[in-house]
């Protein structure tokens, strides 16, 4: 039985450090579209078609 709960516990800890990884790339990724988008509107007046 032991073995059974050190079995669940490190799978616990990776689906955690999983987690905060993915919640990390996905503020990195919101930051750098708001900052993207902001410097659009920014320079809307330059863009031509």
């Amino acid at each position: 039985m032991e073995k059974i709960y050190k079995t669940m516990q490190g799978t616990g800890v990776i689906n955690i450090v999983i987690g905060s990884v993915i919640i990390t790339v996905g503020l990195a990724a919101g930051v750098m579209a708001i900052v993207s988008g902001a410097f659009l509107l920014k320079r809307k007046s330059d863009i031509t078609f």
